[in-house]
């Protein structure tokens, strides 16, 4: 929680703090000669984060080799180039923010967002900082409907509890959740365009490599093969994950041959060449693509903080300090109200050691309970620049412009979207109930 602060890798303490607990469990249950029950339970909690790891992993190598073929990079040029006015701009990004984070994760698609408006309106830091709040929001909300947007509710796809098209029954309150501050906060923003400024150098630069669009598809075959091969085999989604990797790594092939061929072509035709880290100045040729590049980009500290959550809960839960907690708060309080409270927590506690803690306390919720908690969770965390990665991330990406009080001027607003979604919901979505 004190990472903003401290500057201390959250993967850190929470990788220490899973040590310590399965020794501590390790040494107990060999003194009483059960070291295999300990073992046991130790295997199975490493399994389920295996599976998670693996799932993510190839998500987010899909998504570093699309960045690093210039789709994204495009797509901001030609937002940039539109000229859009800075009433426009922040419903465009908002729109696109929740469009996009349910495929390509709320995280990647909140740093892409924010270095659209850095650039564009370069120097207006309210403007800048409500427009880093809508991007959060927008995103937090657009990935809670989908299995593939937030680790939230890809633990709660993977763990069975809700299928697959289940999920988009939140659809109309994850759009309510973003919608209502944002129709507050647009009235906040002055209807002018950004100053003109000559940007033709740095959108030359903007322009996609060749494979963006192909390998564009093969991500999405490859959460095709996930869903079907979980629909229609009930294979864990990992193993169509893994499929999908291998069809990015025998199209980088492709690519990797034909970039040999035409960089050896482009060395015959100047005599002058000289290698760099990117191309050829010369003739412009791009290095070969290499798809252990994004793998070696992916963000490892969010997987080991994953680790660090999952094993820490699973020995905590192990010990049974979470069947305590589950009869506590779902004993003595309704179950709505409980997952409503929880959603609220995760703007201050992270929101996976929460979801986790909920999966592993393994309540009878009926779909619409565990599409509630999916939901809660998953845009709760937009109530601080705290409670979500993608806040903590763009109060780095955009230091000085968007901070924790900046964020806290707006988040009565957030509140009343998170309350009207939780309304939109149970309202809507009775019959799961």
């Amino acid at each position: 929680m004190l990472e903003e602060k401290l500057h201390l890798r959250k993967s850190k303490p929470v990788l220490a703090a899973a040590g310590i607990i399965w020794v501590i469990i390790g040494w107990l249950y060999t003194q009483h000669e059960q070291s295999a029950l300990a073992e046991q339970a130790f295997r199975h909690t490493l399994l389920e984060f295996a599976e998670l790891m693996l799932f993510l992993l190839v998500a987010m190598t899909y998504i570093n080799a699309m960045d690093e073929r210039g789709l994204f990079n495009a797509l901001r040029g030609w937002m940039i180039k539109k000229g859009f006015s800075y009433r426009q701009l922040f419903w465009l990004t908002g729109f696109l923010a929740f469009f996009i984070s349910p495929i390509a994760d709320n995280l990647t698609t909140a740093l892409l967002m924010c270095a659209v408006v850095l650039k564009i309106a370069e120097g207006e830091k309210a403007f800048i900082n409500m427009c880093c709040v809508n991007i959060i929001v927008a995103a937090n909300s657009g990935g809670a409907f989908s299995p593939f947007g937030d680790i939230t509710t890809l633990m709660v796809w993977q763990a069975g509890k809700v299928d697959f098209f289940t999920f988009f029954h939140l659809f109309i309150p994850s759009l309510v959740n973003f919608l209502i501050p944002a129709a507050i906060m647009s009235f906040f923003i002055a209807n002018k365009h950004p100053h003109k400024d000559s940007e033709n150098s740095f959108l030359e630069t903007l322009t996609y490599k060749e494979g963006a669009f192909p390998i564009l598809f093969l991500f999405l075959a490859t959460i095709a093969s996930a869903v079907l091969g979980h629909v229609l085999i009930h294979m864990p989604p990992v193993l169509g994950m893994m499929l999908g990797l291998a069809y990015l790594k025998l199209y980088g092939f492709y690519l990797r041959k034909k970039g040999i061929v035409d960089l050896k072509k482009a060395e015959l035709a100047s005599s002058d060449f000289i290698g760099n880290k990117d191309e050829n100045p010369i003739t412009k040729v791009p290095l070969p693509f290499d798809v252990f590049q994004p793998l070696a980009r992916l963000e490892w500290d969010t997987l080991l903080f994953f680790y660090g959550v999952i094993m820490c809960v699973g020995g905590l839960g192990f010990m049974g300090y979470l069947t305590l907690l589950s009869e506590s708060l779902y004993g003595n309080f309704s179950e709505t109200v409980s997952n409503v409270s929880l959603g609220l927590v995760s703007a201050v506690i992270d929101n996976i050691p929460v979801m986790y803690a909920v999966l592993t306390m393994a309540p009878d919720f009926s779909n619409g309970q565990w599409l509630l908690i999916t939901l809660t969770t998953g845009v709760g965390g937009s109530m601080l620049s705290i409670g979500s990665a993608a806040g903590v991330a763009l109060m780095g990406q955009a230091r000085g412009y968007y901070t924790f009080i900046g964020h806290l001027k707006w988040t009565p607003v957030v509140a009343l979207g998170y309350f009207a979604s939780v309304y939109a919901h149970l309202w809507l979505n009775h019959s799961l109930f």
